[in-house]
């Protein structure tokens, strides 16, 4: 275990290798699972204003859940998580060649809104926890994922290198500083 400013990082970190690969895992993580992805109230209050920007991006499945629903819903243990269509895919998701994509990161991407997308989605596959006054950040292993790991490897990529715009976005740019040189420190022994 790394700990970088009272942040508990998995060595899982530097020791995967990952690149997530579209094409193969048809982006599954945005449709499989039992609920939708973690959010904080920021995000809720940033997804309420930014939604008529977001909703023409989305499945018509999609529109009908937030305007019934809104923009977030509970899980099992009380989390404020993003809303499913039939219990499966997030209601944020729309298709383009079988491959699921995230309207909230397409309106962003096409500069209608300045919202990326929830920071769960954009560390994904890194989960973030609480575990007293610290969060930690661990790798969630997930079969879906097997075709990023081939590729990560193949181009070597370990995960925290994957993830740097998400975790500088999350923790900042020293922060992430810091991250990299006690990753090298065994390196340079």
């Amino acid at each position: 275990m790394i700990i970088v400013d009272n942040i508990l990082v998995s060595d899982e970190i530097k020791d995967v290798f990952f690149e997530c690969s579209l094409t193969a895992c048809k982006g599954e993580c945005c449709v499989a699972g039992d609920a939708g992805a973690p959010l904080d109230e920021e995000e809720i209050s940033t997804l309420e204003d930014d939604v008529d920007e977001i909703m023409p991006y989305m499945s018509e499945k999609g529109k009908q859940v937030i305007k019934e629903n809104g923009v977030f819903e509970y899980d099992v243990d009380g989390t404020y998580v993003t809303p499913l269509v039939n219990d499966e895919e997030c209601a944020f998701v729309y298709f383009k060649d079988d491959i699921s994509f995230c309207s909230i990161e397409k309106a962003y991407n096409d500069g209608k809104i300045g919202f990326h997308k929830p920071i769960s989605c954009h560390l994904y596959p890194v989960r973030l926890s609480k575990v007293g006054n610290s969060i930690a950040i661990n790798y969630h292993r997930w079969d879906i994922c097997s075709p990023a790991i081939i590729a990560g490897k193949k181009a070597g990529i370990p995960l925290y290198e994957y993830l740097k715009i998400p975790l500088i976005r999350r923790f900042g740019d020293d922060w992430y500083k810091n991250l990299k040189l006690r990753i090298d420190e065994p390196k340079r022994g």
